[in-house]
């Protein structure tokens, strides 16, 4: 047990790295194809180039705060927060299960629950062990 105790202050990393690797990889993805995003999902092309610039940088600040400052970490999780809830309601409500199915093809609610309980996490804790 010491040996957890010992490193235990690094646990953050686990959290920030899982959080941004997901919102880095869509939010990088979506800059090459913002026209066929945009006619997708029926959104201006300047809404879907907001969203990958607030995924993009609201995972670069999770990262840089577990190196740097408290308040890189709150608003990088700030940011993501909205993000995340405008995915659970305008596309996985009413889902749990994160299976695709007939009715809900993007799959259900369930791993954005958890990014959410995340981000949440980090803008309560911020740096703080």
């Amino acid at each position: 047990m010491k040996v957890l105790d010992r490193i235990a202050i690094h646990g953050h990393w686990l959290l920030r790295i899982a959080l941004a690797s997901v919102f880095l990889y869509h939010g990088i993805g979506k800059f090459p194809v913002l026209q066929q995003l945009a006619g997708m999902m029926k959104m201006p092309v300047s809404m879907i180039f907001m969203l990958a610039m607030v995924e993009t940088t609201g995972s670069i600040l999770i990262l840089l705060g577990g190196f740097y400052k408290d308040w890189m970490t709150r608003l990088g999780a700030l940011m993501l927060i909205p993000v995340m809830v405008g995915a659970i309601v305008l596309v996985h409500w009413g889902q749990w299960n994160f299976m695709p199915t007939p009715a809900k093809p993007m799959g259900g609610m369930e791993f954005q629950v958890t990014l959410l309980l995340i981000q949440v996490y980090l803008l309560i804790k911020g740096n703080q062990a």
